[in-house]
């Protein structure tokens, strides 16, 4: 049973996997249990993180993020 001021995980999960992509996170996924997100993906930037960290720690309802976001290898130019 949920409290006065929390969400349901199925509620978070709808909101969370909408507001990465506006931190330049296309194609992660999140998943969430017991109001902790854990969010998975490759980002091109390390500067990306942060702003995707941000977005997820400012939703109502997020106890807690576990980060294993990955930063793609650069590729070499030809």
């Amino acid at each position: 049973m949920l409290g006065r001021n929390q969400v349901s995980d199925k509620e978070l999960h709808k909101t969370v996997s909408k507001r990465p992509q506006r931190g330049g996170g296309e194609g992660l996924t999140a998943d969430v249990q017991r109001g902790t997100v854990t969010v998975k993906g490759k980002i091109r930037y390390e500067a990306q993180r942060r702003p995707i960290l941000k977005i997820l720690t400012s939703i109502a309802g997020v106890l807690g993020i576990v980060d294993q976001l990955q930063l793609e290898p650069r590729r070499a130019i030809s």
